[in-house]
């Protein structure tokens, strides 16, 4: 049964599902279908029609697989296919936000609503400093070998420079689209489930940041599992201390082209991608550091700045949402 929302009621980030159509089901549902199809019909769409344009343009079906599987060797064209499927995340997220919760999808970027793109811009720069933050403590941590970069720079080629073309047009899109899924519908998703205020704040970082670690793959390393699930519980923190996914998106961007780029410079974007090989536990000292460093400046000019954490009062800019007794078993909202 559906909790009915008081008049004036002011939603926090992940308390917007309460305010769209009632019912739990609806986030649970529309988490399980977002995921499937990002993750699943997306993909064998999206790979099928790569598959036939690269045979329609001469390459056989070995060749046409091997160029779009970046398990084995990523290719420009496999990069820019990954990024694109992982962008739909966007439109996607939109679509189930508007249908399952007949919430208009600009709800989705934050509490304003709209994205608040002269905080983005300011936490870009915040990123570069928690970035350099983490750099340097690094310097002073002990390395196993092959975990840094040695030696001279990678030669620059046609694909250099193609890779190069893909990080920088798509890199961006693909980085929004997780966070738009992860930070942005799961987390309003999960956030739904209960109304106690810690409890509900817990499951809305907690809940997303682990399906964000378990999706990038099942057979990682303890220390690369816990990097990204810490990462996602601060992206997620910020999201609900802030009302909106710039700092989150910001934070991404950077750290998808900071590791893109030092594999193209001095690695291999191959294991980059697919985090082969064993990891030291000391990087957790790295993330930490970035992590924290990046959540105090978000937080702080978040507040300097003057953004809201929460949106308007139920009844003016977000009006009770209608209801069918008989479908959602409560009584109609006022």
């Amino acid at each position: 049964m559906a909790t009915p929302v008081a008049p004036g009621f002011r939603p926090h980030y992940h308390q917007l599902h309460r305010v769209g159509r009632p019912g739990i089901w609806r986030s649970l549902l529309g988490s399980v279908l977002l995921l499937v199809l990002v993750f699943a019909l997306v993909p064998l769409v999206a790979g099928a029609l790569a598959l036939v344009l690269l045979l329609l343009t001469g390459d056989s079906m070995a060749e046409a697989s091997a160029v779009l599987d970046v398990t084995e060797e990523v290719t420009p064209a496999g990069l820019a296919l990954l990024n694109l499927v992982i962008a739909s995340a966007i439109p996607a997220t939109f679509l189930v936000t508007w249908w399952l919760h007949r919430l208009k999808p600009r709800w989705l970027s934050s509490v304003a609503p709209r994205l608040r793109w002269r905080y983005l811009l300011v936490c870009v720069g915040l990123s570069v400093v928690a970035l350099l933050a983490t750099v340097g403590v690094g310097l002073l941590l002990p390395v196993a070998p092959g975990e840094a970069p040695v030696g001279g720079l990678n030669d620059f080629t046609a694909r250099t420079r193609d890779f190069l073309i893909v990080i920088l047009l798509l890199t961006p899109l693909q980085a929004a689209g997780e966070e738009y899924l992860f930070r942005g519908y799961l987390t309003q998703a999960f956030g739904s489930l209960v109304w106690a205020r810690r409890l509900s704040q817990a499951l809305a970082v907690l809940g997303p940041a682990l399906i964000f670690a378990l999706f990038h793959g099942l057979s990682q390393d303890w220390p690369v599992f816990f990097d990204r699930f810490a990462f996602g519980v601060v992206a997620g923190i910020l999201v609900i201390r802030t009302g909106g996914l710039e700092a989150a998106i910001a934070m991404h961007v950077l750290n998808n082209f900071l590791a893109f780029g030092l594999a193209l410079a001095f690695g291999d974007l191959t294991t980059a991608l697919n985090a082969s090989g064993p990891t030291s536990w000391w990087m957790i000292v790295s993330t930490l550091t970035q992590s924290l460093v990046y959540l105090a400046l978000a937080s702080w000019v978040a507040k300097a700045m003057g953004l809201v954490d929460a949106g308007p009062p139920v009844g003016g800019a977000l009006p009770p949402p209608s209801t069918d007794p008989v479908l959602e078993g409560s009584p109609p909202r006022v």
